[in-house]
């Protein structure tokens, strides 16, 4: 009898299929419906295919991450069957296996698991307490559109992190541990946000994370927890994948996934990835935290990026019928440490010759990684990368090599990696100077000195208003960079534990500048110069101490340990310094020669350079000042105008100089020389921009601009220029074109004008133009397999280098081209050349001292010069000439002649001193014959020679300096003293506003035991005796009679100048390590009873130290 389903037996097997069927017709309308829309919209085709190639590229990326989170999961279940599965050969390759799988070293942590599983949901509760109630009201008051945010869904999931193996690295260090963690985070986390106002949601659900975490328990201490403080981080970037859920989604389509994975990891990085750490302290009070946090670095690696070549071909024409090149550039990256190169247009070999420098803190660990990549208006081409461990680095000490690129990139990349060690005293840094300035580096110069500066606290520091606690933050300037620590709130005795690091090119004429602001970054709340030639004095290179803030309060202070670490190539055969390498220390071997002099054609006896070389002039650019400048730092909206902080950028011939920033200033002060060497080329401007300095992006101020036509024509320009594209402002400059002549009579005449012009601010000014015309080479060795060499030539001089085009494949290369040279001191300054192969072989070497060209006629050399540390007949033709820079005005008739009387006891015999109209020294004006008739006798006799027939006539005005360099003064009849005397000459300059000094000489000073003294002259401005109004000169070894010619400066106003005294102490500097210093004599002047305006210098009795003034 057949039985009747009951109303509860579920539904017919006919209705379920009907159910599918209605379901499947569903989705054919959903996924039909975009098409109906764009065709109702009337939109193309296009649109419809462009959505359907986004859609299917979606699914593909979120299925790609679907299986890798399936597998990794599978793995993390059952990690002993897939390793036993991939021992017998199966489905797992190598580098899906645990780390304890492929190194022996690395032991499994089971133990560490379970514990992490079993307090995994623990953890789960923890975080939905943090985000709901921490980090969601945060996220709330941040914006206004936020105001209802909210998490949704917090949920870690089931899946715990996972070490897969530990390795405990010995033996490195007794006081502490250090342990290699790899893990791997595999999760099924899910995590919605919502904003109900835009009813938008999104999330999480499921992420990896894999990478190698180092975790340093240090320091070991003799109390209980035992650890002083846990240091984490990892030493490369960790892999990252999210899977995205709700309006996020769209972060899985292809170009926006990696972006957003990249974004997340940079962030990552910004505080976990070396050298950023996380520090744990585990004690209380724990010391040197910044130091743990910072520690000093291994070592430093200089990353010479060279040149790359056979580079895949990117840029395709009429849809790839036309193959085209690429437009390379490369991406050199350690850690978080990223740089950027240049972009090398249209070339499949391309050169960069740039240089960058890494900080390393691991080795073996740390990696370098360079990426290139073809340049392109949307999505730039990846053309291949390559890593490199730094321990292979290390054990090389020098790398130089070609790296064939990885990662479906073909080609080969060059590259010359130096390994820089950290030497805790100075006694290498003239060496290391002397290396650097050999160097052609690009973008920065090559550093000579690491300083660490870790920030610890500061005290007393005053009240912003009364009763009102600051927040005082610092920032830390080193030249163009700075650094900023982070705000601490309502306090003044503040405490930071911060590091900062900087690279110095020059430690021993650098300074580093400290500004202790509230967080407004307006109101300051102290300053401090530090010169770091101190940290070259000191023990250990180390200064650890509290510094005295200036412009504070009277208690204010500042604790800081400042490090300085010399950086140091230990590398001896290595010979890339200007000068000759000792014999024996190049590899090459010995090179046979083809034929003989007799073989080849007559060579010509002198260079045969075209007839515009040796016309070139010097631009000297005095940037001076600005007025009315526009005021971009505002305050709360706008509400409160604050002021600018200016520089300024110069632009002429190729060249660009920037000058130091003038902190809160709408006419800042620059006083700043700057040097060009110009050719006559039509169209070339002097090009100046003013910025306003600003922690983002500079603010634009203005620009202007004058025709180098008119100063090569007019010789010498002083004006103020009106700002252009702004509202106000003005340019106070000074262009002066100095014509070099082959004159070496004028030199002595040009230093001593340029040590009295020199300003605080700007580098050494040149006295001369070395102009080199490289013609030829002749009888190169050749490279092994006697193959002919392709020869360039480096030149060099102090710092400055140029390289000659490369002569393809001879022995007897033409090169055809000039070169000048700025050079401020011909008498111990060289020209150093050297001729090397393309690929790095030195092929031979000149040092050639400026000295001989000085000695030579019309300064000029023109012959054959022997090279060394080559084949015994290889030589150079080159024709070298000096030219002195003589000031416009200075020649025939434009230099003041001070002609000094010998008949006077108190006048040495010296040379005239001469000095152009517009260098900014202002002789003392012709006297009048009345004044003539009233001289006495034995003064000083001031002749100025004004126009071409020699007639006399007045001096021109100053426009920069009003000193006087008449060596007389109006008591002319002055007897020996029985301590000697002291020339000094005090004036006030009025455009600068400071008090200026210069000391020039002592005579006849009197020994006070049978040694002969090594005087120097100690400066103080009274009343005050500290270390502001304090100044002194270099000492002079074993004389009597020591000449300085040194200037000091004291920036106060004029009405303040006259109400001091100045003491002026010679001294004798008895010992080194001697603190106390054997007076030698005293002067006291009245600034009141002195024509500070009429300034001269003037001879001084020296009085004992005991007596009063």
């Amino acid at each position: 009898m057949e039985q009747r389903e009951g109303p509860g037996s579920g539904p017919a097997p006919g209705s379920g299929e009907a159910l599918a069927a209605l379901a499947a017709f569903g989705k054919l309308l959903l996924g039909l419906a975009p098409v109906y829309v764009a065709g109702r919209l009337g939109l193309s085709l296009g649109f419809v295919l462009l959505g359907l190639a986004l859609y299917a590229g979606w699914r593909a990326a979120r299925r790609g991450k679907e299986r890798s989170l399936r597998a990794a999961r599978r793995l993390l279940q059952d990690e002993e069957r897939h390793v036993s599965a991939a021992a017998a050969g199966l489905y797992l390759s190598a580098r899906e296996l645990p780390a304890w799988v492929s190194f022996p070293d690395v032991e499994k942590a089971e133990w560490l698991n379970k514990i992490l599983a079993q307090a995994w949901p623990f953890f789960g509760q923890y975080m939905e307490k943090l985000l709901v109630e921490n980090i969601a009201p945060m996220i709330r008051a941040s914006n206004t559109h936020l105001q209802t945010f909210a998490f949704t869904k917090v949920d870690m999931g089931e899946k715990p992190l996972r070490v897969m193996g530990v390795n405990v690295h010995t033996g490195q260090n007794k006081k502490q541990i250090l342990l290699d963690l790899t893990i791997s985070y595999v999760g099924d986390v899910h995590i919605d946000v919502e904003v109900k106002k835009f009813f938008c949601k999104a999330g999480v659900k499921g992420m990896q994370l894999h990478g190698v975490l180092r975790v340093i328990l240090e320091p070991l201490i003799g109390d209980m927890p035992i650890v002083g403080a846990l240091t984490m981080f990892f030493i490369r970037r960790p892999t990252l994948d999210i899977n995205w859920t709700g309006m996020t989604n769209l972060l899985d389509i292809p170009g926006l996934s990696s972006l957003s994975d990249s974004m997340i990891m940079d962030s990552i990085a910004a505080f976990l990835v070396l050298p950023n750490r996380l520090l744990v302290p585990l004690v209380p009070d724990l010391h040197d935290a910044a130091q743990l946090r910072s520690p000093l670095p291994r070592g430093i690696v200089r990353v010479h990026l060279r040149e790359a070549r056979d580079l895949q071909s990117k840029d395709k024409y009429v849809k790839g019928l036309i193959e085209g090149k690429s437009d390379p550039y490369a991406l050199v990256r350690v850690g978080t440490q990223v740089f950027t190169s240049r972009v090398i247009d249209e070339n499949l070999n391309p050169t960069w010759n740039e240089t960058y420098e890494f900080v390393v803190h691991e080795v073996p660990g740390q990696e370098l990684e360079v990426e290139l990549f073809d340049k392109d208006p949307d999505q730039d081409d990846f053309l291949g990368r390559m890593k490199l461990d730094f321990g292979e680095v290390l054990r090389a000490r020098v790398l130089e090599e070609w790296f064939p690129l990885q990662d479906g990139g073909r080609g080969q990349l060059h590259l010359r990696l130096e390994w820089l060690k950290l030497l805790s005293d100075a006694s290498k840094l003239e060496q290391v100077l002397q290396r650097n300035r050999g160097i052609s580096s690009k973008p920065e110069a090559p550093s000579a000195a690491i300083l660490v500066i870790y920030l610890d606290r500061a005290q007393e520091l005053p009240l912003k208003k009364p009763g009102k606690e600051p927040n005082p933050m610092v920032q830390l300037s080193v030249q163009d960079v700075t650094r900023e620590s982070r705000v601490v709130y309502n306090t003044s005795n503040p405490v930071w534990d911060d590091a900062f690091r900087f690279f110095l090119q020059d430690p021993a004429n650098q300074d580093i500048d400290i500004q202790v602001k509230d967080d407004t970054r307006q109101t300051s709340l102290g300053s401090l110069s530090v010169r770091l030639s101190r940290l070259l004095s000191a023990e250990d290179l180390t200064l650890d101490q509290w510094f005295q803030l200036e412009n504070s309060g009277p208690g204010s202070r500042i604790y800081m340990k400042l490090v300085m670490r010399i950086l140091f190539l230990d590398a001896p055969e290595v010979c890339n310094t200007p000068r000759p390498c000792a014999p024996g220390q190049s590899d090459g071997e010995t090179s046979t020669f083809a034929g003989s002099s007799v073989d080849m054609p007559p060579r010509p006896s002198q260079a045969s350079p075209d007839a515009q070389f040796g016309t070139e002039s010097v631009i000297r650019i005095h940037l001076l000042e600005a007025e009315n400048l526009i005021a971009k730092d505002n305050f709360m909206g706008g509400m409160i105008r604050g002021k600018s902080d200016p520089y300024a950028k110069v632009r002429l011939g190729g060249q660009s100089f920037r000058s130091h920033v003038v902190k809160e200033e709408l006419s800042p002060r620059w006083n700043e020389v700057y040097e060009v060497v110009v050719n006559e080329i039509p169209g070339q401007e002097v090009e100046f921009e003013i910025y306003d300095k600003d922690i983002d992006k500079d603010d634009f101020l203005g620009r202007c601009k004058i025709a180098l036509k008119r100063v090569l024509s007019s010789r010498f320009i002083d004006e103020w220029l009106p700002l252009e594209d702004v509202k106000s402002g003005r340019l106070h400059v000074r262009l002066e074109c100095l014509a070099p002549t082959p004159d070496g009579a004028e030199l002595e005449q040009v230093l001593m004008v340029n040590s009295l012009t020199q300003t605080q601010r700007s580098a050494e000014l040149s006295s001369a133009l070395l102009s080199v015309f490289l013609d030829r080479a002749a009888d190169l060795p050749l490279r092994k397999g006697s193959k002919p060499p392709s020869p360039y030539v480096s030149l060099s001089v102090r710092n400055v280098s140029y390289k000659s085009k490369t002569a393809t494949s001879t022995s007897e290369p033409i090169w055809d081209e000039g070169f000048s040279f700025l050079v401020k001191r011909p008498h111990v300054e060289s020209l150093e050349l050297q001729v090397k192969d393309e690929g790095g072989q030195g092929l031979g070497s000149l040092s050639l001292p400026l000295t001989q060209l000085l000695a030579a006629e019309t300064l000029t050399l023109d012959r054959w010069f022997p090279l060394s540390r080559a084949g015994p007949g290889s030589q150079v033709l080159l024709r070298v000439q000096l030219g002195v820079s003589r000031p416009a005005g200075a020649g025939a008739g434009g230099w003041v002649h001070w002609r000094l009387n010998p008949s006077d006891p108190l006048v040495s015999p010296a040379p005239q001193i001469l000095v152009s109209q517009h260098s900014g020294v202002e002789p003392r004006s012709a006297r009048s014959a009345g004044e003539e008739a009233e001289r006495p006798p034995g003064g000083a006799e001031p002749e100025l020679y004004g126009g071409e027939d020699g007639d006399r006539g007045g001096a021109a005005p100053a426009q920069e300096l009003r000193q006087r360099l008449t060596h007389a003064d109006s008591n002319s009849e002055l007897v020996e003293g029985p301590l000697g005397q002291l020339q000094l000459t005090v004036w006030y300059h009025m455009d600068e506003r400071k008090l200026v000094v210069i000391v020039h000489s002592c005579r006849k000073l009197r020994a006070s035991s049978k040694d002969i003294p090594d005087p120097y002259v100690s400066l103080i401005l009274l009343p005050d005796r500290n270390r502001v109004t304090k100044r002194k000169t270099t000492v002079r070894k074993r004389t009597l009679n020591p000449e300085f010619n040194e200037r000091f400066e004291w920036e106060l106003p004029l009405e303040e100048a006259t109400r001091r005294k100045l003491e002026a102490c010679v001294k004798n500097s008895v010992s080194f390590m001697s603190r106390e210093k054997e007076p030698l004599g005293k002067v006291h002047l009245d600034l009141s009873q002195m024509d500070l305006a009429q300034g001269k210098a003037q001879w001084h009795y020296l009085k004992d130290d005991r007596s009063s003034s």
